[in-house]
């Protein structure tokens, strides 16, 4: 053990009163250097103890540590990143990106006290729910409406409103598992209801439903598989005679349409999804779909339907637990305003706007990508195919032009490089080489491609 090693330690006390410790303390949090500061000398402490050199340069090598952990923890968690994926709605990357007038009603709300629970009409409480109810009901043509925290939620909410001590009839090939191992056997557990299977897994007929009605059932249940498809031999009740038959017993029906879309998507290539509207006008008692996947909003679950039952829902005292807070319904108020003009939301609502872009939109994004890069005999511009995502459109895919990567490492090692940049890119590997999709890459997130890629590759 070398004793002047120790002496010569610096103070923590010197240290913090040189100029770059001062100066970093000022600008990150004082606190938070001198701990670093106190561990960084500590640890040098411990390795003489040991044995070990002293460091050279002490006081200069201990000011990079400090930098770079007191960095480390002042950085957000929560980043932006560029997604190359081709997957629109991508659950591990935030799924829908909101509208820009989402963003300016988020700043409007939070930065000062708003009328979240007040009504400005009678100077009273309010409902936090009516903010979006009306435009909720123009949308859809439903008699009422309410958001909760996401579409599990509203399933389980609308299961123990009108199930609770009851039976739910359901299908067999409608018992489905979507992400977070979210199953409809124990949300309705939960909801207090009791499960009533009919049917097979593949095929489910409507007497089969008349059949497990009895005197205890509370309501019908129609999950819709948005986020997969029974092929082959296969048999499903329409939601119309389901519901000429909740009529005929006094029993309503419920709907989970899962992802749910405001508009039809078929004329982009898609296949056929029921829009909310086609659903309230046959009649469905009570809906609900997703805010954050193809309607391309903030995460919410979304309830509409009759009034009678609807007002039931708002009487449940679950629905505390599962409340919205101001800045949901401010982001939803904001995406719903889009669909005013169903057109126009093919363009302002970012998830309609990649779901709609041409491939010959996509191919000029790509070729703008490519003429930016350096090494351009590593890069080429090709025909592939990108996903909607979220558990949506599970069989359906749309055309689209990513760039090609071919780098001197692995494919592995150079997504590994794009995703630990400052503004990290996803991207994905495929036989080997690395796709940036186009469709998910916004126009002025370009150039920061361009930076990204040349300077991985210059590694």
């Amino acid at each position: 053990m070398d004793k002047n090693a120790l002496r010569n330690l610096p103070k923590v006390d010197d240290v913090m009163n040189r100029e770059a410790f001062r100066k970093l303390a000022l600008s990150t949090s004082f606190d938070l250097v001198l701990i670093e500061v106190q561990r960084g000398i500590q640890n040098e402490r411990k390795r003489i103890l040991s044995g070990e050199p002293p460091v050279a340069d002490m006081v200069t090598v201990l000011y990079r540590e400090v930098e770079k952990a007191v960095s480390r923890t002042m950085a957000y968690g929560l980043r932006p990143v560029i997604n190359a994926t081709g997957i629109i709605i991508h659950t591990n990357l935030g799924r829908s990106v909101l509208v820009e007038e989402a963003g300016r009603a988020l700043e409007r709300v939070n930065g000062r006290y708003s009328n979240l629970e007040f009504d400005l009409s009678t100077g009273k409480r309010g409902l936090r729910y009516t903010h979006v109810e009306e435009i909720l009901m123009r949308l859809t043509g439903a008699e009422g409406a309410l958001v909760v925290n996401n579409n599990a939620a509203a399933v389980m909410l609308m299961l123990s409103t009108v199930a609770d001590g009851r039976e739910v009839v359901v299908s067999r090939g409608e018992l489905v598992e979507i992400g977070g191992s979210f199953r409809v056997p124990e949300v309705m557990k939960i909801s207090g209801g009791t499960l009533v299977e009919v049917g097979t897994t593949n095929k489910t007929h409507l007497k089969d439903y008349a059949g497990g009605i009895g005197p205890g059932t509370g309501a019908i249940l129609k999950v819709h598989t948005s986020n997969y498809r029974v092929m082959g031999f296969t048999k499903s009740v329409p939601v119309e005679d389901l519901i000429a038959l909740g009529r005929e017993r006094d029993i309503p029906v419920i709907e989970d349409l899962g992802s749910g879309t405001l508009l039809d998507l078929t004329p982009y290539g898609l296949s056929k999804e029921p829009t909310v509207l086609e659903q309230v006008a046959k009649g469905v008692d009570l809906i609900s779909f997703s805010g954050d996947k193809l309607l391309g909003g903030p995460q919410a679950g979304i309830i509409v339907g009759k009034k009678k039952y609807i007002d039931q829902v708002k009487s449940n005292q679950l629905l505390r637990a599962l409340r919205v807070d101001k800045m949901t319904i401010a982001a939803l108020e904001a995406t719903l305003r889009a669909y005013l003009d169903p057109e126009g939301a093919k363009k302002r609502v970012p998830t309609l706007r990649m779901i709609t872009m041409s491939p010959d939109e996509i191919k000029l994004k790509a070729e703008a990508v490519c003429r930016g890069i350096t090494l351009k005999e590593r890069v080429a511009v090709v025909e592939d195919v990108s996903q909607i995502g979220g558990g949506t459109y599970p069989l359906d895919t749309l055309p689209t032009w990513v760039l090609q990567i071919t780098p001197f490492k692995g494919a592995q090692g150079f997504a590994d490089g794009l995703r630990n940049l400052e503004v990290p890119i996803i991207a994905r590997i495929k036989e080997e080489k690395v796709h940036l999709d186009c469709r998910t890459i916004f126009e002025e997130e370009l150039e920061a491609v361009i930076q990204g890629i040349n300077s991985v590759m210059e590694d």
